[in-house]
Protein backbone atom coordinates (compact mmCIF):
# COMPACT_ATOMS: atom_id res chain seq x y z
CA UNK A 1 0.00 0.00 0.00
CA UNK A 2 2.42 2.15 0.74
CA UNK A 3 4.29 1.43 -2.38
CA UNK A 4 0.83 2.20 -4.49
CA UNK A 5 0.96 5.54 -2.18
CA UNK A 6 4.85 6.52 -3.08
CA UNK A 7 3.69 5.52 -7.33
CA UNK A 8 0.78 7.66 -6.96
CA UNK A 9 2.70 10.63 -5.41
CA UNK A 10 5.63 10.65 -8.31
CA UNK A 11 2.89 10.43 -11.06
CA UNK A 12 1.00 13.52 -9.32
CA UNK A 13 4.69 15.20 -9.08
CA UNK A 14 5.71 14.36 -12.38
CA UNK A 15 2.29 15.77 -13.73
CA UNK A 16 2.86 19.24 -11.64
CA UNK A 17 5.98 19.25 -13.05
CA UNK A 18 5.12 18.77 -16.58
CA UNK A 19 2.89 21.56 -16.01
CA UNK A 20 5.27 23.90 -14.38
CA UNK A 21 7.56 23.49 -17.28
CA UNK A 22 4.88 24.08 -19.81
CA UNK A 23 3.88 27.10 -18.84
CA UNK A 24 6.90 28.46 -17.42
CA UNK A 25 10.24 28.95 -19.48
CA UNK A 26 10.54 25.27 -20.80
CA UNK A 27 7.55 25.53 -23.20
CA UNK A 28 7.63 29.61 -23.17
CA UNK A 29 4.79 31.52 -22.63
CA UNK A 30 1.93 33.54 -23.87
CA UNK A 31 2.51 37.39 -24.37
CA UNK A 32 -0.20 38.88 -24.98
CA UNK A 33 0.44 42.30 -23.70
CA UNK A 34 -2.34 44.12 -25.11
CA UNK A 35 -5.44 43.14 -27.61
CA UNK A 36 -4.42 42.09 -31.01
CA UNK A 37 -5.86 41.01 -33.92
CA UNK A 38 -3.84 37.90 -35.30
CA UNK A 39 -4.62 36.55 -39.10
CA UNK A 40 -4.53 32.51 -39.46
CA UNK A 41 -4.43 32.76 -43.53
CA UNK A 42 -6.62 29.45 -45.13
CA UNK A 43 -4.59 26.04 -45.68
CA UNK A 44 -2.15 27.72 -42.91
CA UNK A 45 -0.77 24.49 -41.11
CA UNK A 46 -0.40 25.30 -36.73
CA UNK A 47 3.77 25.15 -37.47
CA UNK A 48 3.42 28.09 -39.77
CA UNK A 49 1.18 29.72 -37.17
CA UNK A 50 3.29 29.46 -34.17
CA UNK A 51 6.44 30.70 -35.93
CA UNK A 52 4.08 33.59 -36.76
CA UNK A 53 3.04 34.20 -33.36
CA UNK A 54 6.77 34.20 -32.14
CA UNK A 55 7.81 36.85 -34.38
CA UNK A 56 4.66 38.47 -33.51
CA UNK A 57 6.11 38.80 -29.74
CA UNK A 58 3.11 37.00 -29.06
CA UNK A 59 4.61 33.63 -27.77
CA UNK A 60 8.43 33.23 -26.62
CA UNK A 61 8.95 30.02 -28.23
CA UNK A 62 7.39 28.29 -31.26
CA UNK A 63 8.59 24.67 -30.64
CA UNK A 64 7.53 25.39 -26.87
CA UNK A 65 3.92 26.09 -28.28
CA UNK A 66 3.76 23.24 -30.76
CA UNK A 67 4.62 21.13 -27.76
CA UNK A 68 1.94 22.37 -25.86
CA UNK A 69 -0.36 21.76 -28.16
CA UNK A 70 0.43 18.05 -28.95
CA UNK A 71 0.52 17.67 -24.75
CA UNK A 72 -3.00 19.32 -24.11
CA UNK A 73 -4.47 20.65 -27.04
CA UNK A 74 -6.88 18.57 -29.09
CA UNK A 75 -7.13 16.89 -32.13
CA UNK A 76 -8.95 19.60 -34.17
CA UNK A 77 -7.67 21.43 -36.87
CA UNK A 78 -6.68 25.40 -36.67
CA UNK A 79 -9.54 27.56 -38.63
CA UNK A 80 -8.67 30.19 -41.22
CA UNK A 81 -9.53 33.77 -40.56
CA UNK A 82 -9.08 36.75 -38.26
CA UNK A 83 -8.30 36.14 -34.24
CA UNK A 84 -8.56 38.96 -31.48
CA UNK A 85 -5.74 37.58 -29.09
CA UNK A 86 -6.40 39.12 -25.46
CA UNK A 87 -4.10 40.75 -22.72
CA UNK A 88 -3.63 37.40 -20.43
CA UNK A 89 -4.07 34.47 -22.58
CA UNK A 90 -2.74 31.34 -22.20
CA UNK A 91 -0.71 29.03 -25.12
CA UNK A 92 -4.24 26.86 -24.77
CA UNK A 93 -6.32 30.13 -25.27
CA UNK A 94 -4.90 30.98 -28.00
CA UNK A 95 -4.86 27.48 -29.63
CA UNK A 96 -9.01 26.93 -28.19
CA UNK A 97 -9.26 30.33 -30.38
CA UNK A 98 -8.03 28.92 -32.98
CA UNK A 99 -9.50 25.57 -32.74
CA UNK A 100 -12.89 26.55 -32.34
CA UNK A 101 -13.17 29.51 -35.00
CA UNK A 102 -13.31 32.25 -32.80
CA UNK A 103 -13.33 34.91 -35.40
CA UNK A 104 -13.34 38.77 -35.45
CA UNK A 105 -17.07 39.47 -37.14
CA UNK A 106 -17.50 42.81 -38.61
CA UNK A 107 -20.71 44.06 -40.01
CA UNK A 108 -22.49 45.74 -42.44
CA UNK A 109 -26.07 47.25 -42.79
CA UNK A 110 -28.43 47.11 -45.69
CA UNK A 111 -31.28 49.15 -44.82
CA UNK A 112 -34.64 49.01 -45.92
CA UNK A 113 -35.27 50.73 -49.28
CA UNK A 114 -32.01 51.03 -50.37
CA UNK A 115 -31.19 50.40 -53.96
CA UNK A 116 -29.06 48.02 -55.19
CA UNK A 117 -26.56 50.42 -56.92
CA UNK A 118 -26.04 51.75 -53.40
CA UNK A 119 -25.85 48.42 -52.01
CA UNK A 120 -22.82 48.32 -54.48
CA UNK A 121 -21.11 51.05 -53.34
CA UNK A 122 -21.48 50.17 -49.79
CA UNK A 123 -19.56 46.63 -50.10
CA UNK A 124 -16.87 48.37 -52.75
CA UNK A 125 -16.02 50.22 -50.08
CA UNK A 126 -15.64 47.96 -47.85
CA UNK A 127 -11.91 47.43 -47.81
CA UNK A 128 -11.80 44.67 -45.37
CA UNK A 129 -13.34 42.57 -48.24
CA UNK A 130 -12.27 40.78 -51.31
CA UNK A 131 -13.31 40.66 -54.94
CA UNK A 132 -14.61 42.60 -57.88
CA UNK A 133 -18.74 42.81 -57.97
CA UNK A 134 -21.26 43.32 -60.38
CA UNK A 135 -24.32 45.42 -59.24
CA UNK A 136 -26.90 42.79 -57.78
CA UNK A 137 -30.15 42.39 -59.58
CA UNK A 138 -32.85 45.22 -58.29
CA UNK A 139 -35.30 43.48 -55.75
CA UNK A 140 -32.60 40.45 -54.90
CA UNK A 141 -30.99 41.36 -51.61
CA UNK A 142 -32.78 41.88 -47.87
CA UNK A 143 -32.06 44.44 -46.33
CA UNK A 144 -30.57 43.49 -42.74
CA UNK A 145 -27.12 43.19 -41.10
CA UNK A 146 -24.53 40.99 -42.18
CA UNK A 147 -21.43 39.33 -40.23
CA UNK A 148 -18.64 39.11 -42.19
CA UNK A 149 -14.59 38.11 -41.89
CA UNK A 150 -11.40 40.23 -43.49
CA UNK A 151 -10.63 38.59 -46.72
CA UNK A 152 -14.36 37.14 -47.18
CA UNK A 153 -15.11 38.06 -51.40
CA UNK A 154 -17.92 40.26 -51.76
CA UNK A 155 -19.65 37.93 -54.08
CA UNK A 156 -20.00 35.45 -51.30
CA UNK A 157 -21.45 37.67 -48.85
CA UNK A 158 -24.66 38.98 -52.16
CA UNK A 159 -25.13 35.45 -52.36
CA UNK A 160 -26.00 35.49 -48.79
CA UNK A 161 -28.16 38.32 -49.19
CA UNK A 162 -29.57 36.79 -51.92
CA UNK A 163 -30.11 33.45 -50.66
CA UNK A 164 -31.99 35.74 -47.37
CA UNK A 165 -34.49 37.42 -49.43
CA UNK A 166 -35.38 34.01 -51.48
CA UNK A 167 -36.15 32.02 -48.13
CA UNK A 168 -37.91 35.08 -46.87
CA UNK A 169 -40.33 35.70 -49.97
CA UNK A 170 -40.93 32.03 -50.02
CA UNK A 171 -42.12 32.09 -46.37
CA UNK A 172 -43.99 35.21 -46.80
CA UNK A 173 -45.84 33.72 -49.88
CA UNK A 174 -47.02 30.95 -48.04
CA UNK A 175 -48.49 33.22 -45.59
CA UNK A 176 -50.26 35.57 -48.24
CA UNK A 177 -54.43 36.17 -48.02
CA UNK A 178 -56.29 34.70 -50.53
CA UNK A 179 -57.49 37.64 -52.25
CA UNK A 180 -54.32 39.66 -53.89
CA UNK A 181 -53.80 41.75 -56.64
CA UNK A 182 -50.38 40.32 -56.96
CA UNK A 183 -50.43 36.94 -59.05
CA UNK A 184 -46.79 35.69 -57.94
CA UNK A 185 -43.84 36.26 -56.51
CA UNK A 186 -42.13 38.83 -58.78
CA UNK A 187 -45.13 41.43 -59.14
CA UNK A 188 -45.25 40.99 -55.22
CA UNK A 189 -41.41 41.50 -55.27
CA UNK A 190 -42.03 44.61 -57.44
CA UNK A 191 -44.94 46.01 -55.60
CA UNK A 192 -43.75 45.76 -52.32
CA UNK A 193 -40.85 47.70 -53.78
CA UNK A 194 -42.98 50.56 -54.60
CA UNK A 195 -44.70 50.59 -50.91
CA UNK A 196 -41.25 50.71 -49.20
CA UNK A 197 -40.11 53.82 -51.62
CA UNK A 198 -43.33 55.47 -51.65
CA UNK A 199 -43.94 55.34 -47.62
CA UNK A 200 -41.20 56.29 -45.06
CA UNK A 201 -43.86 55.54 -42.13
CA UNK A 202 -43.65 52.23 -40.95
CA UNK A 203 -47.44 52.41 -39.70
CA UNK A 204 -48.81 53.20 -43.24
CA UNK A 205 -46.85 50.23 -45.33
CA UNK A 206 -50.38 47.64 -45.27
CA UNK A 207 -52.34 51.29 -45.87
CA UNK A 208 -50.11 52.09 -48.96
CA UNK A 209 -50.25 48.66 -49.81
CA UNK A 210 -53.93 48.23 -49.94
CA UNK A 211 -53.84 51.32 -51.89
CA UNK A 212 -52.01 50.45 -54.43
CA UNK A 213 -53.86 46.91 -54.59
CA UNK A 214 -57.02 48.87 -54.96
CA UNK A 215 -55.59 50.82 -58.15
CA UNK A 216 -54.44 47.83 -60.00
CA UNK A 217 -58.09 45.61 -59.33
CA UNK A 218 -59.41 48.25 -61.04
CA UNK A 219 -56.83 49.31 -63.59
CA UNK A 220 -56.02 52.81 -62.45
CA UNK A 221 -52.89 53.79 -62.74
CA UNK A 222 -50.44 53.70 -59.80
CA UNK A 223 -48.65 57.00 -60.18
CA UNK A 224 -45.96 56.41 -57.31
CA UNK A 225 -43.28 59.01 -57.91
CA UNK A 226 -40.60 57.21 -56.87
CA UNK A 227 -40.87 55.31 -60.60
CA UNK A 228 -40.30 57.85 -62.23
CA UNK A 229 -37.38 58.65 -60.63
CA UNK A 230 -35.92 54.90 -61.18
CA UNK A 231 -35.12 54.74 -64.45
CA UNK A 232 -33.10 58.47 -64.21
CA UNK A 233 -30.69 57.50 -61.03
CA UNK A 234 -31.41 53.71 -60.30
CA UNK A 235 -33.00 54.91 -57.02
CA UNK A 236 -30.33 57.32 -55.76
CA UNK A 237 -32.05 60.31 -54.88
CA UNK A 238 -32.92 62.59 -57.44
CA UNK A 239 -31.87 65.81 -55.56
CA UNK A 240 -34.26 67.57 -57.29
CA UNK A 241 -38.60 67.96 -58.23
CA UNK A 242 -39.38 65.68 -60.96
CA UNK A 243 -40.30 67.80 -63.68
CA UNK A 244 -43.19 67.81 -66.10
CA UNK A 245 -41.18 65.76 -69.22
CA UNK A 246 -40.18 63.20 -66.62
CA UNK A 247 -43.81 62.87 -65.92
CA UNK A 248 -44.90 61.82 -69.17
CA UNK A 249 -41.81 59.90 -70.13
CA UNK A 250 -42.48 56.70 -71.27
CA UNK A 251 -40.89 53.46 -70.42
CA UNK A 252 -41.04 50.17 -68.61
CA UNK A 253 -41.06 52.00 -65.02
CA UNK A 254 -43.45 54.97 -64.82
CA UNK A 255 -46.80 54.26 -63.63
CA UNK A 256 -47.72 57.38 -64.78
CA UNK A 257 -47.86 56.48 -68.15
CA UNK A 258 -48.94 52.66 -67.79
CA UNK A 259 -51.04 50.77 -66.30
CA UNK A 260 -50.17 48.12 -64.04
CA UNK A 261 -46.76 47.37 -62.61
CA UNK A 262 -43.15 48.79 -62.98
CA UNK A 263 -41.17 46.02 -65.68
CA UNK A 264 -38.70 45.37 -62.11
CA UNK A 265 -38.46 45.80 -58.60
CA UNK A 266 -37.01 50.19 -58.11
CA UNK A 267 -35.17 49.14 -54.48
CA UNK A 268 -34.58 46.36 -52.45
CA UNK A 269 -37.95 45.72 -50.19
CA UNK A 270 -37.66 44.95 -46.21
CA UNK A 271 -39.84 42.06 -44.83
CA UNK A 272 -42.95 44.42 -43.66
CA UNK A 273 -43.16 45.94 -46.89
CA UNK A 274 -43.67 42.24 -48.77
CA UNK A 275 -45.72 41.45 -45.51
CA UNK A 276 -47.94 44.57 -46.24
CA UNK A 277 -48.52 43.57 -50.07
CA UNK A 278 -49.04 40.00 -49.25
CA UNK A 279 -51.53 40.67 -46.38
CA UNK A 280 -52.71 44.31 -47.22
CA UNK A 281 -54.83 46.33 -45.62
CA UNK A 282 -58.26 46.59 -46.29
CA UNK A 283 -59.95 49.45 -46.96
CA UNK A 284 -61.88 51.67 -50.10
CA UNK A 285 -58.98 54.20 -50.51
CA UNK A 286 -57.77 55.29 -54.30
CA UNK A 287 -55.68 58.50 -53.76
CA UNK A 288 -53.12 60.05 -51.21
CA UNK A 289 -51.24 63.30 -50.34
CA UNK A 290 -48.42 64.29 -48.45
CA UNK A 291 -49.74 65.67 -44.97
CA UNK A 292 -46.74 67.61 -44.10
CA UNK A 293 -46.30 65.31 -41.06
CA UNK A 294 -43.87 62.58 -43.02
CA UNK A 295 -47.33 60.71 -43.77
CA UNK A 296 -50.15 60.63 -45.68
CA UNK A 297 -53.84 61.57 -46.33
CA UNK A 298 -55.96 58.67 -47.85
CA UNK A 299 -59.29 59.33 -49.66
CA UNK A 300 -61.47 56.65 -51.35
CA UNK A 301 -63.20 59.82 -53.49
CA UNK A 302 -61.23 62.01 -56.18
CA UNK A 303 -63.01 64.97 -54.53
CA UNK A 304 -61.89 64.09 -51.41
CA UNK A 305 -58.15 64.02 -52.55
CA UNK A 306 -58.43 67.36 -54.27
CA UNK A 307 -59.34 68.71 -50.85
CA UNK A 308 -56.59 66.96 -49.39
CA UNK A 309 -54.28 68.15 -52.32
CA UNK A 310 -55.11 71.72 -51.71
CA UNK A 311 -54.54 71.54 -47.85
CA UNK A 312 -51.04 70.31 -49.14
CA UNK A 313 -50.61 72.92 -51.46
CA UNK A 314 -51.41 75.66 -48.81
CA UNK A 315 -48.76 74.06 -46.42
CA UNK A 316 -46.29 74.57 -48.63
CA UNK A 317 -47.32 77.89 -49.75
CA UNK A 318 -46.79 78.89 -46.09
CA UNK A 319 -43.59 76.95 -45.85
CA UNK A 320 -42.28 79.02 -48.47
CA UNK A 321 -41.74 75.96 -51.06
CA UNK A 322 -44.48 77.30 -54.02
CA UNK A 323 -45.48 80.81 -54.63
Amino acid sequence: MKRFGCIVGLVLALVAAVALFVSGAGLGAATVEQDTPFIVPAGSSLSAVAKDLEEGGLIESADGFLMNARLFGSSDPIQAGEFQLTEGMSQGDILNMFQSGDVIRRFVTIPEGMPSVLVWERLMAEELMTGDLDVPPEGSILPDTYAFERGQERSALVEQMQAAMDLYLAEAWAERSDDIAVETLREALILASVVEKETGTPEERGTVAGLYSNRLEVGMMLQADPTIIYPITQGKPLGRRIRQSEIAAVNGYNTYTMVGLPSGPITNPGRESIAAVLNPEDHEYLFMVADGTGGHEFNATLDGHNAAVEKWFELRRERGEME
